[in-house]
């Protein structure tokens, strides 16, 4: 296997209908993220955890039933109740780690609603990804979000 690392930054905007406390709470309670943050609803959830406070951590890992787990596990840097979230993860299949990434969340009250700036910079490693099907899956996850809201 050749090691190589490909980086890539993206931003993603949405402006939902939802007040900052209600986006942030999406983020932050478990039951209320499980509903939006989750692998396709074939996967079968291994293991789900969320400590939401700085220096706490997060896991999700699961996949195709029979399959290897895709794990994702997250690290909280930076929290601002209702105003901000920077967190950093690694994103697996199996054993293989696919990337390592640092995002910040950013929520803007704008009267009633709120708008969300996500920006995350991505190290993706030994030619699995290469940014846009991240890009590509967080793009779902914010359409996800905005039907739970």
């Amino acid at each position: 296997m050749k090691l190589s690392v490909v980086h890539d930054t993206f931003r993603i905007e949405r402006t939902f209908d939802a007040s900052p406390e209600r986006v942030f709470l999406a983020f932050s309670d478990l039951q209320r993220k499980t509903q939006w943050f989750s692998g396709p609803e074939s996967w079968v959830t291994v293991r789900r955890e969320l400590d939401f406070r700085i220096g706490g951590t997060e896991v999700l890992s699961g996949g195709p039933r029979g399959g290897e787990p895709h794990t994702y596990e997250a690290r909280y840097f930076d929290i601002v109740p209702n105003r901000r979230i920077i967190y950093a993860y690694d994103m697996y299949v199996g054993a293989r780690k696919l990337s390592v990434s640092l995002a910040s969340v950013e929520l803007t009250p704008q009267g009633r609603r709120t708008h969300l700036a996500l920006t995350e910079q991505g190290a993706y490693l030994d030619g699995v990804e290469n940014g846009s099907e991240r890009r590509a899956g967080t793009e779902l996850l914010m359409d996800r979000l905005a039907a739970t809201l």
